[in-house]
């Protein structure tokens, strides 16, 4: 699953993390990203003392046995971890799908937890260019789904992924118990808040959030990206 972040992307790995099928990973090159950037994210020294910093062993474990010996590996992948340097061949032969929201609430949302974010920050340049590759590897774009047509229908658009890419549908994927996961990556405490508060998918969203004029000219270079992968939401 491919999604910038404040993407509702973890509320998602928790639908998935619910099926009895399936294990789940949180951010696997979160650790690697900040050592290879130099990037000062909250708490950068704990992720990377305790995560891989070695993209290719974060590659060897993406693609090796599932933990739990569970037929499904949901990977939550953060696109603005996948930076130039780090190998991206191996994921054609994994079933990939893109979790996308429209900026203006991304960059909202991430802008209440860290300070003047930047396109790169957002994930939405780097996500196009893995959803170019998974197009012209397969000749037909992969799912597609907005976060705002999950939020208004969390089990009908479950169910049209889960036929999208083989499964059977968990009703299970609903709902999950409240406060942390064990599945969660350190750096839940900082970022996962809400999430931990929540048992399910939130309703609909609302009118989109005001930007700073500050941050408007990333709003727009993010949208032409949004804009285009939008078309092939399922």
């Amino acid at each position: 699953m491919w999604s910038g972040p404040r993407n509702l992307s973890t509320a998602m790995m928790y639908a998935f993390g619910n099926r009895a099928d399936c294990t789940v990973w949180d951010e696997p090159f979160y650790a690697a990203y900040l050592h290879a950037t130099g990037l000062n994210h909250p708490m950068r020294a704990r992720i990377i003392a305790t995560g891989q910093i070695d993209p290719a062993k974060v590659i060897a474990r993406c693609m090796g046995p599932v933990p739990g010996a569970k037929p499904v590996f949901y990977l939550k992948h953060m696109t603005q971890h996948m930076i130039p340097e780090f190998d991206r061949s191996w994921i054609a032969d994994c079933t990939n799908v893109f979790l996308i929201r429209h900026p203006a609430r991304v960059i909202a949302s991430y802008a209440a937890k860290r300070d003047n974010p930047t396109l790169d920050d957002i994930g939405f340049r780097q996500q196009a260019e893995l959803f170019d590759q998974i197009c012209q590897k397969d000749g037909s774009a992969p799912p597609v789904l907005d976060s705002f047509d999950v939020r208004a229908d969390p089990r009908g658009q479950l169910r049209a992924l889960c036929s999208a890419i083989g499964l059977t549908f968990d009703p299970a994927m609903l709902h999950w118990p409240q406060g942390a996961k064990s599945g969660d990556g350190i750096w839940g405490q900082h970022w996962y808040g809400s999430v931990h508060r929540s048992t399910g998918f939130a309703g609909s969203e609302g009118d989109l959030p005001e930007i700073a004029p500050a941050l408007r000219g990333v709003c727009e270079q993010a949208e032409r990206h949004y804009h285009r992968m939008l078309r092939h939401r399922i």
